[in-house]
């Protein structure tokens, strides 16, 4: 799959899937939801304050006669309501709204009622890649504060079964530092290094080429890193950006939106069903292909029964 109208066309070929949205009343929410109907994608029940929902939607000349709404004027008890819904089997996704992050995943992570399965959750950003014509992922940006080897080596394998669900059976994963020397001072190099050795060593199932340390540049641009004299299959050629931290990811991530116009989504993985998780500001596009990204998730999953994946320590 190289770009995103790939990713609706795929979907569109499939039944629609039910999507709980938590904290629904925001006009970008409300336009993706309708999209996402109309376009054969999903079904979105949306958990919100019902009143403020029908004043965005009337205000904005926003179709709702074919959508569910569940009223709860509360965000915290929204989120939790919309967690409910997917942990009961209701509804196969989950949807953050206008909701606060922190928030948001409080009611995902809840203990009792949350969507926890034991397996560390990661955010993955998918950017349109055109200098290459393919797909990139760039891992954790919004989860993962200052994750340690073996949190990122979780996070990781979590971004290689979304590659892998995006049609890369062998996903080359560059894993990134400022700079692409082993420098004992930057303890990044050194997870990037640890992590490429695991890798030749077998030590992620499902199996990916994985290399670093890398600096940006070499691992996007064959010229810079030919240019560089560095070599391997994943110099200049990588599938998937794993950051050395949530600063530094996110702000890639979001760069290449606002700097480069690129088209973005983003997902939450290791929960027990697929989270769209994007910013409060994301656009009505953004949004619409988050659901379809989820909706590829649920779809392909179910045809292909994969397994959790191990990291072997």
């Amino acid at each position: 799959m190289k770009d995103f109208d790939q990713l609706l066309a795929e979907v569109e070929k499939h039944p629609k899937r039910r999507v709980a949205v938590a904290v629904a009343q925001d006009a970008y929410v409300l336009e993706a939801a309708v999209r996402a109907d109309e376009g054969n994608i999903a079904d979105c029940v949306l958990v919100g304050d019902e009143g403020e929902i029908r004043r965005i939607a009337a205000q904005r000349d926003i179709p709702l006669n074919a959508v569910e709404i569940v009223h709860e004027a509360e965000p915290l008890h929204a989120a939790a309501r919309a967690v409910q819904l997917v942990a009961d089997g209701q509804c196969e996704i989950l949807m953050k709204g206008y909701i606060h992050t922190d928030d948001f995943l409080r009611a995902v992570l809840d203990k009792a009622h949350g969507l926890r399965t034991g397996s560390i959750m990661s955010h993955v950003f998918v950017v349109e890649w055109t200098a290459q014509d393919k797909l990139l992922f760039i891992t954790d940006g919004a989860m993962n504060i200052a994750p340690n080897l073996e949190q990122k080596a979780a996070i990781l394998l979590n971004a290689v079964h979304l590659a892998n669900l995006f049609g890369l059976p062998e996903p080359k994963v560059a894993a990134l530092a400022a700079v692409e020397l082993v420098n004992p001072a930057m303890p990044a190099t050194l997870d990037a290094a640890a992590l490429g050795a695991m890798a030749q060593r077998n030590q992620f199932v499902p199996h990916a080429i994985v290399d670093g340390p890398f600096a940006l540049d070499n691992a996007i641009s064959p010229a810079a890193a030919a240019h560089k004299k560095i070599t391997g299959p994943v110099a200049g050629r990588a599938d998937i950006l794993l950051v050395p931290d949530i600063e530094s990811g996110n702000m890639l991530a979001k760069s290449m939106v606002y700097f480069a116009g690129r088209r973005m989504i983003g997902l939450l993985l290791g929960a027990k069903a697929p989270v769209v998780l994007t910013s409060r500001a994301d656009t009505t596009e953004a949004k619409l292909l988050s659901i379809a990204a989820a909706v590829l998730m649920v779809n392909r999953k179910r045809q292909t029964q994969l397994k959790v994946g191990k990291v072997h320590f």
